[in-house]
């Protein structure tokens, strides 16, 4: 490097590498509230990519809840939950995810990024294992990275290669902990939650399932992925957002009450950072009760999941299962997801192309929401079969 070049002259020619691959992103300012319809450059667009599952970010009873909690606690915390930013509304919150979660204890986090991280980093270090599906949320494989453990992946969702790995790996290390989405957030599909308990016990492994799209969603309550499965409560681990279908903002771990506590004083992602605000904590608290009190949100968008789905069955495309509200269809290359998440958009539906790195092949998204009514899903059905020169058939 010559004396007058600039340290930071390597980065124009990867932001061109970037380019060239098409795999360059840059955020869209959305000008409306959250919702089934949003506007987007001054248009109006149906949103089938919102995480909002239940509709519940803009719901009256969670921002009456928020602005209560403003107008008691103001709209910061100033400091980490063990210096002076523990407000009694995290309690409240904390309890809540545990009875509706029916564990011991819960600890929420700033974001269910930071409470992968924390989790991850405090459990396992440089003499442990750790085992991970080979689609799991980029949150869990950083975490994995972070912690100076062992990190290998097994096949997505293979049982035989997890238990392989395992045969070949874990009498080698001190620890091993097993790392899952529960609804694997790009593909939809659900982990084999019941086999990981088993096989985890098997190998006296430490289990992490990541929840973030089935809290709110899976279960006779919404509890998530345990309650789906109707499994009793182990000693597994269970993470998740309040961002997704809890209308709000945040992170959580619940377990048992040992673990709470040593993750109390020993995550270093919820030692050193604010605490979760008064408003995003007592939207959150708000959301919980209203899941359980009212299910009809929840049996509505599993119908409308039904619906896309069986539409989506009759163009005979390349395409994702059924069993939570993320639905997709599959593209040759990563230019053709971004022309066809430019044709909807000139036909009033914001569905964002997914590319790689973030997948490993090209597709849209669709994330299906309770408030989407019978007229949303029925255009962008016309407006797919209108387009399937561009799709990838079955």
């Amino acid at each position: 490097m010559s004396s007058s070049e600039s340290p930071y002259a390597w980065l124009d020619p990867a932001l061109q590498t970037i380019h060239r691959a098409h795999w360059h992103r840059s955020p869209r300012a959305i000008t409306s509230p959250p919702g089934p319809e949003i506007e987007l450059d001054g248009q109006r667009l149906i949103n089938f990519a919102s995480n909002d599952y239940l509709g519940l970010a803009n719901h009256p009873v969670l921002k009456q809840a928020a602005w209560d909690a403003i107008q008691t606690w103001g709209t910061g915390s100033t400091g980490s939950r063990l210096l002076s930013g523990h407000r009694p509304l995290h309690d409240q919150l904390e309890t809540a995810i545990a009875n509706w979660k029916q564990t011991e204890a819960a600890i929420v986090f700033s974001s269910g990024y930071l409470a992968n991280l924390g989790t991850i980093m405090a459990l396992v270090g440089k003499r442990d294992l750790i085992l991970g599906d080979e689609y799991n949320h980029a949150s869990l494989k950083r975490g994995a990275q972070l912690s100076g453990a062992t990190a290998i992946d097994y096949d997505h969702g293979n049982m035989a290669d997890l238990i392989q790995k395992l045969n070949q790996h874990r009498s080698q290390y001190r620890r091993c902990l097993i790392l899952t989405d529960g609804v694997f957030s790009m593909d939809g599909d659900l982990c084999p939650l019941p086999e990981l308990v088993t096989i985890s016990t098997q190998f006296e492994s430490m289990l992490l399932v990541d929840d973030a799209h089935g809290t709110g969603v899976l279960g006779a309550t919404g509890s998530g992925c345990r309650e789906h499965f109707q499994l009793p409560v182990g000693d597994w681990i269970q993470v998740g957002t309040l961002s997704k279908a809890l209308g709000s903002l945040g992170g959580y771990v619940a377990g048992n009450a040992n673990l709470i506590d040593f993750l109390r004083n020993r995550a270093s992602t919820w030692i050193y950072t604010t605490g979760l605000s008064p408003a995003d904590t007592a939207a959150a608290i708000a959301a919980i009760d209203l899941i359980q009190q009212d299910s009809q949100r929840r049996q509505q968008l599993w119908h409308n999941i039904t619906i896309l789905n069986q539409g989506l069955a009759k163009l005979n495309l390349r395409r994702s299962p059924s069993n939570s509200p993320i639905l997709w269809i599959g593209v040759q290359r990563p230019e053709h997801a971004l022309q066809l998440s430019s044709y909807l958009q000139h036909h009033g539906i914001f569905a964002p192309a997914i590319r790689p790195p973030t997948v490993p092949s090209s597709r849209i998204r669709f994330s299906v929401m309770a408030t989407h009514t019978a007229a949303h899903l029925d255009h962008l059905l016309q407006t797919l079969q209108g387009c399937r020169e561009m799709l990838t058939p079955a």
